[in-house]
């Protein structure tokens, strides 16, 4: 097994490893390693190049390929290059391990690579990972087999482990992690257990993911985008930090201090460049203070040195709050490539497992397999120059033998052993996060698929809905200005219509009636771009589906009906209709409103893309406007086709204000306007039908929204 030994420790290695406590107890000063190792009772010694030895590798008579890596005075590290598991002692005298350098202290001025980290009084419930015979293939086309992807793969990851998964393009780096972390949509088999345990529905609250796409407003601050995931998912095993502690703690360690201000930005307005964004998106993933952190490529697009600002900051979450990180990172540089605990190297076409166990070691296991690193070159760019299928250095199928043959029994073993050792399950995570709170509370604890009650949701999400609204002009101002113009516009064609016959009064409430149908079908772009966006953040657990919903609606309800309420007034003052008239018309154009906001809406939630959402959009407003009485009447449309005016929203109001300006004392008794009455079907007894089939299209339209919210339009991977 791997250690970090002393030599007060000798004792205890002798109990167990004969070899091994022979080579400690011998080991007085560091320059007689390299002979202590060549003196017989081991073999295939090999150090590392360098006037002093850092580490040296040999063969114990069971042989099993050992390293020994010196710790700057600390003491020894003895591993296997199976990659059994590392059991770390306390150093001595630790210059950053003691209580009173806080996580803050260490992730503002991050230790150098190999300084002991203390873990916190306040760290996170432990989590490992285990995963046995994870697989994935692709669908086959006409007829023929399946592509394999990734074949079986099987590993352990400890608690606070920070590891590294590398392999060339197309090995299934990123599947791997998408299949650990249960982010992966497709099909795939194999079995992935969080502390022995079978991942259950809570599992999103005990684990964060960072993935590749850059999703945010662009009219949201630095600040507010870390300070979002902070609040949503706080921990409350880490209360005795507040939250803008926390956030001002993270920003110092991403380097994001000097945009803290500057808004994100996107294709409507400028913002902070493509390197923070994406440090931005790391902070949000770390600011959930999960157990588990995965994260796919987080230094992808990022200049060597923030890279290793990154994994600094990584490294000391892991390894200061019992953070289990997985990163899929590509060629790291050596002082990045230092900070991993463990490496996961992966060969591609098909993915499969080419070494599985500690960074420090993988170096001599190369050289052990007959393919040492050369002199001067970087590590890990020599392990990816020899996993490549193709290229001229090409060692994978060797290598991938190497695996099944020397590595492979040990993964089993331990793979075993954690399958059979459960510890705490999600539940009791969460549980013990409230019981060892620094702020206890009389409370149960809230054990459920969100950190934040409802109430809370919704509360940060309209925070967050109002602050951008506001500052967006065009979402501010073009819900308002448009049908202001647009009333503006057609009132004026109609100008003093109230005074003229009745036929011309129908044509007013039609074109009325036929541009409140319309004003929604603007805000479907935006709303499908921000149901884009929530999708992403509610596979998090961040929120629920509902309260982005309610939220959303609290804000662009009122602007969208302050406009069609500013349309319908204008246009009825120019048209100079009697007061009567006024209430009926505001009475359903106001539940005209309502059914087809819920209608867009409801578009908005099931359709995939802004495209379908308009081919879904455009032929129901247009059968509803047609079958509305006036264009298309009851006695002229097929029989087939009649059920049409008893769901169509547009066929009632035109009836209601139809009937509400026949009674004017104008018309009340003219021939020619009772006539027209009784062609378009509108003749017989008033009754609340109408009124009740809109009340139901509404409440139908936003349960099938809220339905579509959270079971269509996943985020696929």
């Amino acid at each position: 097994s791997s250690l970090v030994v002393h030599p007060g420790a000798a004792s205890f290695l002798s109990a167990r490893f004969d070899l091994l406590g022979r080579v400690v107890q011998a080991m007085a000063v560091e320059a007689k390693l390299p002979t202590l190792l060549a003196d017989g009772t081991g073999a295939g010694f090999s150090p590392n190049p360098g006037d002093t030895p850092k580490s040296c590798r040999f063969e114990s008579p069971k042989h099993e390929a050992l390293v020994v890596n010196s710790v700057q005075g600390a003491g020894l590290r003895l591993s296997t290059v199976a990659g059994a598991d590392t059991v770390e002692t306390t150093p001595q005298n630790p210059s950053l391990g003691e209580e009173s350098v806080g996580t803050s202290a260490l992730l503002t001025n991050p230790p150098r690579c190999g300084t002991y980290i203390r873990r916190s009084a306040f760290a996170l419930p432990p989590a490992s990972i285990t995963f046995k015979d994870v697989t994935f293939s692709l669908p086959a086309r006409r007829g023929g087999e399946r592509r394999m992807v990734l074949e079986p793969c099987s590993g352990h990851f400890k608690p606070g482990e920070l590891v590294a998964i590398m392999g060339p393009s197309g090995c299934g780096k990123t599947t791997l992690l998408d299949m650990l972390a249960a982010k992966k949509t497709a099909k795939y088999s194999g079995e992935v257990r969080i502390n022995g345990r079978p991942r259950d529905a809570l599992f999103r609250r005990v684990a964060a993911y960072v993935g590749q796409e850059d999703m945010m407003p662009p009219y949201w601050t630095v600040k507010e985008a870390i300070r979002f995931n902070a609040t949503l998912k706080r921990q409350a095993r880490r209360s005795h930090q507040s939250v803008e502690a926390w956030v001002e703690v993270l920003m110092e360690a991403f380097s994001l201090t000097s945009v803290r201000d500057t808004r994100i930005g996107g294709a409507e307005i400028r913002g902070i460049s493509g390197g923070q964004r994406r440090r931005v998106m790391i902070a949000r993933g770390v600011a959930a203070q999960a157990s588990l952190l995965f994260c796919d490529e987080p230094t992808s697009g990022l200049s060597a040195t923030d890279a290793e600002k990154c994994i600094t900051a990584l490294r000391t979450i892991s390894k200061r709050l019992c953070v289990t990180c997985i990163v899929v990172i590509h060629q790291p540089r050596t002082e990045v490539a230092e900070m991993f605990d463990t490496l996961t190297l992966l060969t591609s076409e098909p993915g499969r497992l080419i070494y599985s166990g500690p960074m420090s070691t993988a170096q001599a296991y190369w050289q052990e397999r007959g393919f040492p690193v050369p002199a001067n070159v970087n590590p890990t760019d020599w392990f990816m120059d020899t996993v490549t299928p193709g290229t001229r250095t090409d060692k994978s199928n060797p290598l991938v033998e190497a695996f099944e043959r020397y590595q492979k029994p040990f993964v089993d073993a331990r793979l075993e052993d954690s399958l059979n050792c459960e510890g705490l399950s999600v539940k009791e995570m969460i549980r013990s996060c409230y019981v060892n709170s620094a702020e206890p509370s009389s409370k149960p604890p809230r054990v459920g698929e969100y950190a934040l009650p409802f109430c809370g949701q919704f509360c940060v999400i309209l925070k967050r809905k109002l602050r951008l609204t506001l500052r967006n002009p065009m979402a501010l101002g073009l819900p308002v200005a448009v049908p202001v113009i647009q009333g503006a516009v057609v009132g004026y064609m109609f100008e003093g219509t109230g005074d003229k016959p009745f036929l011309r009064q129908i044509m007013f409430a039609f074109c009325m009636l036929t541009m409140l149908c319309l004003a929604g079908t603007m805000g479907l772009i935006v709303l499908i771009t921000e149901r884009n966006l929530m999708k992403h953040e509610s596979s998090e657990k961040l929120y629920s589906e509902m309260a982005w919903a309610m939220a959303t609606q609290m804000v662009d309800v009122p602007l969208a009906l302050a406009g069609a309420l500013l349309n319908v007034v204008i246009m009825v003052g120019f048209a100079k209709l009697q007061f009567g008239i006024f209430l009926s018309i505001m009475y359903w154009s106001l539940l005209l409103f309502f059914v087809y906001d819920s209608l867009f809406a409801f578009i908005g939630a099931v359709a995939s893309d802004t495209r379908q959402a308009q081919v879904l959009a455009s032929p129901v407003v247009s059968i509803f406007m047609l079958f509305n009485g006036f264009i298309v009447t009851k006695d002229d449309a097929p029989d087939p086709l009649k059920f049409i005016f008893y769901i169509s929203p547009n066929a009632y109001a035109m009836e209601g204000i139809v009937r509400a300006m026949s009674k004017e004392d104008q018309f009340k008794d003219d021939l020619n306007t009772q006539l027209m009455i009784a062609h378009f079907g509108y003749d017989g007894e008033p009754s609340n039908h109408g009124v009740i089939v809109l009340v139901c299209s509404i409440v139908v339209l936003r349960i099938g929204q809220l339905l579509g919210l959270k079971y269509l339009n996943q985020v696929q991977r």
